[in-house]
């Protein structure tokens, strides 16, 4: 049971780890726009 666990903890964290990559990728972009129209 235990390893059971221990998958879905993964398949969770792995989930949260590629949402967290796409989420920072996106304020990246969303930073640099406000940047471009603030100094224009």
């Amino acid at each position: 049971m235990a390893h059971n666990d221990m998958k879905q903890a993964e398949t969770s964290y792995s989930g949260f780890l590629n949402m967290l990559k796409w989420l920072s990728i996106l304020a990246a972009i969303v930073t640099v726009i406000a940047v471009l129209l603030i100094t224009s």
